[in-house]
């Protein structure tokens, strides 16, 4: 990623396997070792941060391209994307200010190159993706399996050893 200014990990699995559950719990581990960690997650439906009702929403409804609602505790920059198209992740990190980060974490953009951690639930009968991308560099699964040499396996249910891992291999360099 050329615009990645601090390393960055994702986590690529099907729907309902648990990525949010996992970063929920995983986030507050990252930082009690001090890190700043900031998060971009792909959304597959058209969203919205602000409501029918709020100023926010009129005014970008009124035809505002971008609007910016700040307040002394956040900031939030709602841009429309015109004319439509799925987001690059490179792109999107051109856009994110990094300056105060150590790791950015990424939910989703499973198609795109860099390193991540797969999540896998046996449950769910899903195929495993690492096969068909080599930008996986771990398997975090609720199940014992056979990996190849280069992978490394972690328990889908234990946070901390996940953030063992991510610290061994992601910041090593700090």
């Amino acid at each position: 990623m050329q615009h990645a200014l601090v390393p960055i990990l994702g986590f690529s699995a099907f729907s309902g396997t648990g990525k949010t559950t996992l970063l929920i719990r995983l986030i507050p581990i990252l930082k009690h070792h001090d890190l700043r960690i900031g998060l971009i997650k792909h959304s597959h439906h058209e969203f919205q941060i602000d409501h029918p009702g709020k100023d926010s929403f009129r005014l970008r409804e009124a035809g505002a391209a971008t609007v910016m609602l700040i307040s002394s505790h956040r900031r939030a920059i709602i841009s429309e994307i015109s004319p439509t198209r799925e987001p690059n992740l490179d792109t999107e990190l051109k856009l994110l200010d990094q300056s105060g980060l150590d790791l950015i974490l990424v939910e989703g953009f499973k198609t795109e190159q860099f390193p991540k951690i797969e999540l896998h639930r046996s449950s769910l009968n899903k195929p495993l993706l690492y096969p068909n991308d080599q930008n996986i560099i771990a398997i975090a699964t609720d199940t014992v399996m056979t990996l190849p040499d280069n992978l490394i396996l972690l328990d889908l249910n234990d946070p901390e050893m996940i953030a063992k891992f991510i610290l061994k291999q992601m910041m090593e360099h700090l």
